[in-house]
């Protein structure tokens, strides 16, 4: 038996062409719409001489021209390579390059790339949204079926270290990503999804196939505003939102003495751990927020929090979706008792199945089956888990293991610190000591002793940063996640005193 299932967009316009698929602007596009200026774009793409099977990539921006190409690229079956659009030209031309992209699609402000590409890739055949939808669509072959097993995307990772590596996301990893979703959130006919991340990261990307899949309405934003999102949240009736830390805490701040609509029932938080502090006035707020752990490699979240849990496991991203398992292991390879730190593993029908043309970083990272995650965390008695950080952010400090997700949330619970990121530097007796960079609320400087003493009463004396650098932002990735790999570049160069 063929592990096939019909196109996800052509099937979804066919049960419920009437209900409304995606709003953006002053837009409202039905599932039936979607379709068919999909199909027009299969054709128009199709004319340009992209088919089934090769690589085409995409370097978008978040808007519904970008919602249909995606959707127009599956109809025709092309593997889509999703570039992130905030990475430098040398970036986009080695991903360009690693990944054996035949074609590339642009947002018209992109323009400027097409000579310096075309003098490196000269077979690369590029064109703009402009370009694309000008050309008369020729009739193209369209996948009426999908295999499970096909690839849907490639994204790359951030690569922390060393050259990022391609992600391969099938179209069955995605499926079963929506579904173990749905199975832990619930799923109700009144659910409407704001994305207001990027469609190019997983997370943005998961919304839009999720939207395709339950039948749900999503509202696409071309980037982050607290007031529109929350002007959106009330009027469009949303009931779910995807955020990281950063955001939300914007959301929080805006809201002041406001609430949500009683209507909305999910802020699915990811990015990494969160701090305690957001998470309380969240509970004060009655903003309710499901903490959840995934990665690119994982086609969005593998672990969430479940609704009746929310309050009595703050600060736990929860247990693996239904499909899903999890595992930590220890550096022996023993598994970890209750409350015992190690790497995280996972596995799943919602795991990549290896990197492109990495066999190598393909075997160390999945073995049977489980995908090394590289992050740390721990499974409480009951079985949720705790996530807290990167093995490659450790700070190991006379050896004592320091995490800096842990040092960063006691800061960030200071009245007039607004951001907060935490690295380890070398030092001679220690090893490697903590030091940490805040934002603050108004852009003045907080006195390290102060700081310090406001550490004392809740961390551990090897825990308190040694040194404190004020800076009016800290540099993050398209996910919001925080660079702290940066943050040691800052250092090195030079950029600050204490």
């Amino acid at each position: 038996m063929q592990n096939t299932m019909p196109n996800f967009l052509k099937k979804r316009a066919f049960l419920t062409p009437d209900r409304t698929a995606v709003y953006f602007q002053e837009q409202t596009v039905t599932f039936r719409e979607l379709y068919r200026r999909s199909v027009r774009a299969a054709g128009q793409l199709h004319k340009q001489g992209i088919e089934n099977g090769q690589f085409a990539a995409v370097l978008l921006k978040n808007n519904l021209e970008t919602a249909v190409i995606l959707f127009a690229l599956q109809l025709l079956g092309a593997k889509i390579v999703i570039l992130n659009n905030r990475l430098t030209p040398a970036e986009l031309l080695w991903q360009l390059k690693d990944s054996k992209t035949s074609s590339l699609i642009l947002e018209d402000s992109f323009s400027h790339l097409e000579e310096l590409f075309a003098g490196q890739l000269t077979s690369l055949n590029m064109m703009t949204k402009t370009k694309l939808f000008a050309v008369e669509p020729a009739a193209p072959e369209l996948q009426d079926e999908i295999s499970l097993d096909e690839i849907c995307t490639i994204m790359y990772t951030s690569g922390t270290t060393g050259n990022p590596k391609g992600v391969m996301q099938t179209y069955g990893n995605h499926w079963a990503s929506a579904i173990g979703s749905a199975l832990n959130l619930g799923l109700t006919d009144q659910d409407c999804w704001l994305c207001s991340v990027p469609l190019f990261h997983i997370s943005g990307f998961s919304i839009l196939m999720k939207s395709v899949i339950y039948g749900m309405p999503f509202v696409l934003h071309e980037k982050f505003d607290e007031e529109k999102t929350i002007q959106d949240i009330e009027e469009k009736r949303v009931t779910i939102m995807s955020v990281v830390s950063a955001s939300l805490t914007r959301i929080v701040d805006t809201l002041k003495e406001r609430r949500l609509p009683k209507g909305f029932r999910c802020m699915l938080l990811g990015g990494g751990p969160a701090p305690l502090p957001l998470l309380q006035a969240c509970v004060e707020k009655q903003i309710p927020v499901f903490q959840s752990y995934g990665m690119t490699e994982t086609s969005s979240q593998i672990v969430t929090l479940s609704p009746e849990y929310s309050l009595n496991k703050l600060g736990s991203a929860g247990k693996p979706l239904f499909p899903s398992e999890l595992q930590i292991i220890q550096p022996d390879g023993g598994t970890a008792q209750p409350g015992e730190a190690g790497e995280i593993i996972v596995k799943g029908p919602n795991v990549t199945s290896g990197y492109l043309y990495r066999p190598d970083a393909t075997a160390e990272k999945i073995q049977n089956g489980w995908l090394y995650t590289g992050d740390i965390g721990y499974l409480d008695n009951d079985g949720f888990l705790f996530v807290l950080d990167r093995r490659s952010d450790l700070i190991i400090s006379g050896g004592e293991n320091i995490y800096p997700a842990e040092v960063e949330s006691v800061l960030l619970s200071h009245p007039d610190i607004l951001e907060a990121g935490v690295i380890g530097v070398v030092d001679e007796k220690w090893g490697q000591v903590p030091a940490a960079f805040i934002v603050t609320r108004t852009g003045g400087v907080i006195p390290a002793d102060e700081l310090q003493q406001f550490c004392t009463k809740q961390l551990a004396k090897y825990k308190i940063p040694k040194a404190f650098y004020v800076t009016d932002q800290l540099p993050r990735n398209a996910a919001k996640k925080l660079l702290r790999r940066t943050l040691k570049e800052w250092l090195k160069e030079g950029r600050f005193s204490q």
